[in-house]
């Protein structure tokens, strides 16, 4: 992607989180609101977003990247889940489960699917849609475990298979593959759906880092996971890819993908199960900020080692 591309893509983001955050402050936005956004952009928004990302040719190409980045977010997940159960033992009882989560558990799932499509088009939109479903699946295994008992073998294959995400995945699939065709009517109220993505979902980004008390929200402990999830991860996937020699669409996206803030349902989540909800609002946002300088800065570095 052109540097001018990627400028104005990250105007174009900072201008609506900027608008979400002003109507939550003018109580536009409300609680209430939030979370009625939040659940519109996760069960339908993004699934027709993802269908929509499906319905191209699909040929050999499609398929050995599909699986590269498969592959590179498997990898990811387990090399996360190692570093949640080894890097945070020295931090406060009510804070670690909230850091932990936030490792395992990016924000790829609501950021990522806009920048991927804004840097990539409709092929980076099809393959972060198959990157994040092993997020996806950790999701509702070992990142619900920070917060209490690990659920039932049962409860997360329920949960995995009946989440609009994965089930878009599943129809997006069967459409490709098969190239099936959608009626123009559908089709077309898929992708005016689709084409909403970007904007509720910096909307609702907006909305959540309202609620952060900017003035303490950079401390050790934010600071350590910033460098961590901004900075490492994605590292060791840019690494990884370089040395393996990923091809440069499937690279680019994994890397950029990995660069992704904490989930916001880490703050969600830190409320229902009483963790510690302000220290988890303020990891959310402080990375979101951060990305929005780490990003672009990774898409430059990723575009220099494979030109």
């Amino acid at each position: 992607m052109e540097l001018q591309g990627l400028i104005n893509l990250q105007l174009m983001m900072f201008l609506e989180i900027g608008t979400g955050w002003y109507l939550r402050k003018k109580n536009l936005i409300t609680d209430g609101g939030k979370k009625c956004l939040t659940d519109l952009i996760i069960d339908v928004i993004l699934p027709c977003n993802i269908i929509q990302s499906f319905c191209i040719q699909f040929n050999r190409e499609i398929l050995y990247r599909g699986f590269q980045v498969l592959v590179i977010s498997l990898v990811l997940q387990m090399f996360c889940t190692l570093i949640s159960a080894t890097c945070y033992n020295w931090v406060e009882k009510d804070k670690k489960p909230v850091l932990q989560y936030a490792t395992v558990c990016s924000n790829a799932g609501f950021l990522g699917n806009p920048v991927a499509e804004g840097l990539y088009g409709s092929m980076g939109l099809l393959y972060a849609a198959i990157y994040l479903i092993p997020q996806r699946i950790v999701m509702w295994s070992a990142g619900v475990s920070y917060f209490t008992e690990s659920p039932s073998r049962r409860e997360v294959i329920r949960k995995v298979l009946t989440h609009p995400c994965i089930i878009a995945v599943e129809i997006g699939l069967v459409l490709m593959v098969f190239q099936i065709e959608l009626p123009v009517f559908l089709s077309r109220t898929i992708g005016s759906l689709s084409s909403g993505t970007t904007s509720l979902t910096m909307l609702l980004i907006g909305a959540i880092m309202a609620g952060a008390d900017f003035k303490t929200m950079v401390t050790w402990e934010t600071l350590w996971f910033s460098v961590m999830r901004l900075l490492l991860i994605p590292m060791a996937v840019c690494a990884g890819c370089y040395l393996c020699r990923i091809d440069a669409l499937a690279a680019g996206l994994s890397v950029v993908l990995a660069s992704m803030p904490a989930g916001s349902t880490t703050a969600i989540l830190a409320a229902k199960y009483n963790r510690n909800e302000e220290f988890a609002s303020k990891c959310v946002v402080l990375t979101t900020l951060l990305s929005m300088i780490m990003i672009p800065a990774w898409c430059l570095f990723v575009a220099y080692l494979w030109k």
